[in-house]
């Protein structure tokens, strides 16, 4: 919806709101009860175990498995019992690929289902808390997976269609159908949706906004991908497993059948691992300007949690997007120092308020505070969290080269460094920045005198030599000075600590529930670690993807080459003693992918130091002298 339209329902909900809702009724017995708001916020006045449980199979408009029928979608529903009577309601939707495998949430919450096929477990907390608040909650689950038909495309068209054809039959124009096949319309909602979910949930999220479907309102898109490219590739190079993307959708997919061999097929030839370049395969994939979903086309408006630790969902899938957002798109974000992380297990009181005004306001027009609220909450470190006007904040760029003697400074430089692109890990490679290594360049500033914060995203350039056709390039930004920080690096954990909490032994319990769905979930804390150095950001490239992602062009040994790129996107404050780091090395173990897929080139990498620098978007503080 338009910004002016979208202010005009507003102002009219603002006036009606008083003569249909009670501020705080008194429910007689005759007197069904009726959307409650006080302070802001809708009032749980329904009766969760009385509520509705249905499902439908909507039909899709794609065929993915290619058996000559378009695809059905299996959608699971709970929603008042009122909204039986009359009552119309707005929609939580949350499309998963996850309900198969691993399962939904920290938790990995599956379905279970009664005798009529009707969930008795929905996962997550969303239908426990929103439903007895009034709204009717959608859990679908993504083509080829779990109950829908086909295949799981990761990321493909059918993924983002079947979503969007969801959003269509809430608002009339498409068709479901119940188990006897008798068409099904959905009487009883408004139309009005919003879309939620974590990593590839969240990815479903932006899809099908970026399809500028009408009828979905808001999405709240967390560690979520909005181009496909990017999950499995940094610069060119690979990032994760090969074959990525059917390891994916197998993932996904409890029972794959052989019908879906010929989609794994298309899949790997591609996605073209031997080259990692971007292509037409990953360009309908990519959400940001691609052919199915596009940012330029998204109406609805975005509540958008990046972690910019997440090595899996890296900063840039939510940064970029985000950038290209239409302008009239209202919209609000969390930047955390967490890994993949849903907040939900993080800053869980916060953020289930928060998200509650956010619903209230953009689906049932509550004339709440939450547009007139800062734009961006912001982590700088355990526990500590600001807000500000917008993300990332206003900010000045502050460039600095490193030096002959292992400094890192403001002022012109000279000379010259070597290092071998091998494949490292960051400690490794961060650790004992004053001791040679033959596989990094270290560069430090002076302790710096006031705390220096910066916001967005750096980037680095270098002037060098290869006596190879090509090289990893990496470079890692550190903070160096002793500190309490969220760890990032115990996997063994469960669940995997390298996203930056714990469990505790204790759980709360969120909105109403019954004996099969009791909504009750861990309480987390977060998983904090005393160290002397941490890798605040990081970036790479393959040398031979310096001008484009889309080609390949091996570099002439000997020659000299000025190659640039960004690091992924950060917001962090140095404090006051601490040193930067500037390290410059190959192949980041933590980054890439497994040593058979990118075990590093062995090239010789010649850096001229007076053409290489970092730039910094800096809100406060100074760095490397004057």
């Amino acid at each position: 919806m338009p910004s002016s339209q979208r202010r005009g329902f507003l102002a009219a909900v603002a006036l009606v709101l008083p003569l249909l809702v009670a501020a705080t009724p008194a429910v007689s017995a005759k007197e069904e009860p009726k959307i409650d708001v006080s302070g802001g916020l809708t009032q749980p006045v329904f009766s969760y175990a009385d509520a509705i449980r249905e499902h439908v199979r909507v039909q899709s408009p794609v065929d993915s498995d290619g058996d000559g029928k378009r695809d059905l979608v299996r959608v699971d529903i709970i929603r008042p019992k009122e909204s039986g009577a009359g009552l119309k309601v707005p929609v939580i939707m949350h499309e998963s690929p996850y309900y198969d495998k691993p399962g939904a949430g920290f938790e990995n919450d599956r379905k279970t289902y009664d005798a009529n096929g009707n969930l008795t477990k929905f996962p997550l907390f969303y239908d426990n808390y929103f439903v007895p608040r009034g709204y009717a909650f959608v859990s679908v689950d993504m083509i080829g997976t779990r109950l829908s038909e086909g295949c799981p495309t990761s990321g493909g068209k059918s993924d983002v269609l079947g979503g969007k054809a969801v959003i269509d039959w809430l608002n009339g124009r498409a068709t479901a159908i119940d188990d006897k096949g008798a068409p099904v319309k959905a009487s009883w909602t408004t139309g009005r949706t919003g879309m939620i979910g974590h990593s590839g949930e969240g990815a479903l999220a932006i899809g099908v906004a970026g399809t500028g479907v009408r009828g979905l309102e808001t999405i709240v898109p967390l560690a979520g991908p909005s181009s496909w490219y990017d999950l499995w590739r940094a610069g060119g190079t690979l990032t994760d497993v090969k074959r990525g993307q059917e390891w994916w959708a197998t993932e996904t997919d409890e029972d794959p059948d052989e019908k879906c061999a010929a989609v794994h097929r298309r899949m790997n030839e591609g996605s073209d691992d031997a080259t990692g370049d971007y292509n037409a395969y990953w360009r309908e994939l990519d959400y940001r300007n691609g052919p199915i979903s596009n940012a330029r086309d998204v109406h609805a408006s975005v509540f958008a949690v990046m972690g910019t630790q997440d090595r899996n969902v890296m900063g840039n899938q939510f940064s970029e997007w985000w950038a290209k957002l239409p302008r009239s798109v209202q919209r609000k974000a969390w930047v955390t120092q967490y890994g993949h992380l849903d907040p939900f297990w993080a800053r869980r009181d916060v953020w289930v308020n928060t998200l509650h005004q956010w619903f209230d306001h953009e689906l049932m027009g509550v004339p709440n505070d939450i547009m007139r609220q800062p734009r961006a909450d912001v982590q700088l470190g355990p526990d500590r969290w600001i807000t500000q006007a917008d993300w990332p904040a206003r900010t000045r760029t502050l460039t600095l080269r490193p030096q002959q003697d292992g400094t890192l400074g403001r002022k012109p430089s000279t000379g010259t460094g070597t290092y071998l692109d091998t494949r490292q890990t960051e400690t490794a490679m961060a650790d004992n920045p004053a001791t040679a290594n033959p596989n990094r360049l270290a560069y430090l500033t002076p302790p710096l005198d006031t705390p220096t914060r910066l916001s967005g995203t750096p980037s680095v350039s270098l002037r060098l030599k290869l006596d190879k056709p090509t090289a990893n390039l990496g470079v890692m930004l550190v903070d160096y000075g002793t500190d309490t920080r969220i760890n990032y690096d115990d996997m063994g954990a469960n669940p995997p600590r390298a996203y930056g909490f714990k469990f505790l032994d204790t759980k709360d319990c969120l909105g109403q529930g019954t004996t099969d769905d009791d909504g009750c979930y861990h309480k987390t804390a977060d998983n904090t670690v005393t160290s002397d150095f941490h890798v605040v950001t990081r970036g790479i490239i393959d040398a031979q993807n310096r001008t484009s992602l889309s080609r390949t062009t091996p570099l002439t040994p000997g020659k000299p080459y000025q190659i640039t790129w960004n690091t992924l996107p950060q917001d962090y404050e140095f404090k006051a003693g601490h040193r930067l780091g500037l390290i410059l090395t190959g192949t980041n173990a933590n980054l890439t992918a497994t040593p058979d897929v990118e075990p590093g080139t062995g090239a010789k990498v010649t850096i001229d130091l007076a053409g290489t620098s970092i730039s910094l978007p800096l809100v406060t503080g100074t760095a490397g002298g004057r």
